[in-house]
Parts: structure tokens; C-alpha cells; sequence
């Protein structure tokens, strides 16, 4: 039997499989606010047969949005708009919600990707002041980010707290920390982007130390019977940046918090990094972590045919594989991945029409919001 169609037990959330909808920033709503969009995006691919859908990179303060239009849970208006999306697809299909947290810190302030994607000059109407650890701009060109303060610190952890709180009365069931692609904790890990002389910043425990404390807020402020976990970025891909023996170390020190998985990806806090693109090419880094520490990895990053995906698992070089950009230009691709494998995967009684003649075991008897 198909190991990627096998149900997981992530730290206490059962899901039917292992296949994860990774977060996408949609870039499309309005002060925070999701709308009619996110209800399109996120219905259109709850009934992709993926076992696990994490919703975009969530913003926890006003200031921790990457651009203007990205998605934010730090206040009521926001958290309303979003439960009322998620309580009417929770009535149409059974796919697990989780929510990635983050705060983009330097990286903030910038345009959409179809804008260009840079940052917007403080003069802009559009553009606000960044944080980040150090007054290290990501590009030379770029202008730099106000080094972070004790308050400022109290203020964003208190943000994740506070958001984790809000995800969970909207009924999110697990939670994805952000500390990855160059935005704010992963600026935090990297001595490329924290050059810090308080206890935040210097040897690998300082500066390991604000990540941690804010998975101790989010792990206090959400549900105790259901997973937090982290995405990193497991390589910096630059010489004398954050590598992978570091992210073992922060690893286990995620474990010992209570960290119930780690989503294992690369890259994003300089644009001096050198990535060896190719399939799969982070499975690796998530087999390397998966080892050193003992806990569940998802692996990212060009895992795109049914048999590689299979093949990563029956490996053991990770326990679940997330797609993104694969789900977008495929959002059925679990369906396919199921019939390739010999698999059954959830689908609403108003596609079964759909099912192939060749493959008649595909669709489970599942029948949730049928008319």
C-alpha cells in the first residue's frame, strides 16, 4: 500500500495523508483582510485530496506584512473575515487547516511579485519601516530596517501569542512557525543578517534565543492537544551563513520544547545564495534533520511526480512531502497521485462523474456538503 496515501499522526492531529499544501502568499487582501479571493483559492483547493492544508504566511503585526496586500491575523476584523471563510468550507470538505505564522522583518514592506517584488521606499504612501535584528538591509540598494529593541521584541512576540490565540477560536488545527526565506527569525538564526552584541546575537545560542522564545509563546497560547511546528530554512546556501549543523542544533532544541515537527526548506536571507536547483533537491536537508533529531520532517521544494514522492517516504528520508507551485498549476495532483499509486483519496459525491473507468476504486465514499 501507497505510504504517501497512509493517515499521519502529527503530534496528535490524525490526517488521512501524507501530502501537504504548503503555504502560497496570495498577495490579495485588503489591510489583512481576506475576501472573495481567499474564499476562490482556498474552496478550490480543499478538495485537492491533500491531507493538510497550510494556510499562507500569516502576518502577527501590521509591520510583519511582506507587502501591503499580504494576509494578517492580529485583529478582530481580520480574524472574523477569515473564520467566516474557513466555518463555510469546513461544510464542504474535510481537509485539515493549518496556518503558517511570520513576521517578514527587513523583508517587509515590499510589492507584490507581479509589481516587481521591491521594496517600497519609505516615501511611498504604501511603503512603512521594516524591522529586523540588525540595520542590515537584504540588498545593498535597499534602504535598512530599524534594529529591533527589548519592547520591539516583547511586542512581536506578544504578535505570534496573540495570533495563535485568534487561529485557534477560528478553528485552525495546527500551527506552522516561519523561520525561514529571510524573514524575520530566519534573520535572527543567520549571522548574515543579525549582527547583534546583546544576548540575541554572536554565538549560535544567542542567536537561536528569539526564535525559541517566540515558539514558547505560540506553544503556551495555542490549543495543548494540537501540533506547533517549524518551517526553516535549513541552508543559507553562503559561505559563513546558517548551514545545516545549526539547524540540527535548533532542531533539537525544538524538540525539547515541545516542536512537533520540522518542515524543512532553504535559502532567502541573501541574494548571494547559491542554490544546486533540481528534483528534490532539499530532500537532503530534511533527511539529514529527520536523523539528528528525531523528529518528523516534511520535505519541499521540486518533489513534482507521484513516485519520487512515494519514494522520499519509502526511503525514510522524511514523513510527509508538501507541494506548492506543483498545487497551483495541478490542484487535483493528489487525485492523480492516487491513481499512479493504487491509492483512494477523499472527493465529493459531485465529482465522482469524474472518476476514471480504469481506476474505479479512486474516490472514496465520502459525502460531505453532497446535494
Amino acid at each position: 500500500m501507497s505510504l504517501l496515501f497512509q493517515p499521519w499522526d502529527l503530534g496528535g492531529l490524525r490526517l488521512s495523508n501524507r501530502i501537504v499544501i504548503a503555504p502560497m502568499c496570495q498577495y490579495s487582501a485588503q489591510d489583512g483582510v481576506p475576501g472573495d479571493w481567499h474564499m476562490v483559492h482556498l474552496g478550490h483547493l480543499a478538495h485537492s485530496g491533500a491531507g493538510l492544508f497550510i494556510l499562507e504566511a500569516t502576518a502577527v503585526t501590521d509591520d510583519g506584512r511582506i507587502t501591503p496586500w499580504d494576509l494578517g491575523l492580529y485583529n478582530d476584523e481580520q480574524e472574523h473575515a477569515l473564520g467566516r471563510i474557513l466555518e463555510a468550507l469546513r461544510q464542504q470538505a474535510p481537509i485539515s487547516w493549518g496556518m503558517q505564522l511570520a513576521h517578514a522583518g527587513r523583508k517587509a514592506s515590499s510589492q507584490a511579485p507581479w509589481r516587481g517584488g521591491a521594496q517600497i521606499p519609505l516615501a511611498d504612501p504604501l511603503g512603512w519601516p521594516a524591522v529586523a535584528p540588525s540595520a542590515l538591509p537584504h540588498g545593498a540598494s535597499e534602504e535598512p530596517p530599524v534594529a529591533l529593541d527589548r519592547a520591539g521584541l516583547q511586542r512581536i512576540s506578544e504578535g505570534f501569542a496573540q495570533a495563535a490565540q485568534r487561529a485557534a477560536r477560528i478553528g485552525i488545527e495546527s500551527l506552522e512557525i516561519h523561520a525561514a526565506h529571510g524573514y524575520l527569525l530566519h534573520q535572527f538564526l543567520s549571522p548574515l543578517a543579525n549582527q547583534r552584541t546583546d544576548e540575541y546575537g554572536g554565538s549560535l545560542e544567542n542567536r537561536m534565543r528569539f526564535p525559541l522564545e517566540v515558539f514558547d509563546a505560540v506553544r503556551q497560547a495555542f490549543r495543548a492537544d494540537r501540533p506547533v511546528w517549524v518551517r526553516l530554512s535549513a541552508t543559507d546556501w553562503v559561505p559563513g551563513g546558517w548551514d545545516v549543523e545549526d539547524a540540527v542544533a535548533l532542531g533539537l532544541a525544538l524538540k525539547a520544547r515541545g516542536c512537533a515537527a520540522l518542515h524543512v526548506s532553504s535559502a532567502g536571507v541573501s541574494p548571494r545564495q547559491a542554490i544546486p536547483l533540481g528534483p528534490g533537491y532539499q530532500v537532503p536537508l530534511a533527511e539529514r534533520l529527520k536523523q539528528a533529531t528525531g523528529l518528523p520532517a516534511i520535505a519541499v521544494g521540486l518533489i513534482t511526480e507521484p513516485a519520487q514522492a512515494e519514494a522520499v517516504l519509502a526511503e525514510g528520508r522524511a514523513d510527509a512531502v508538501a507541494l506548492a507551485r506543483g498545487l497551483l498549476y495541478n490542484p487535483r495532483w493528489p487525485w492523480h497521485a492516487a491513481a499512479a499509486l493504487g491509492a483512494s483519496v477523499d472527493a465529493p459525491h459531485q465529482y465522482w462523474r469524474s472518476q476514471p473507468r480504469e481506476h474505479p476504486h479512486l474516490f472514496r465514499n465520502w459525502n460531505f456538503g453532497a446535494r
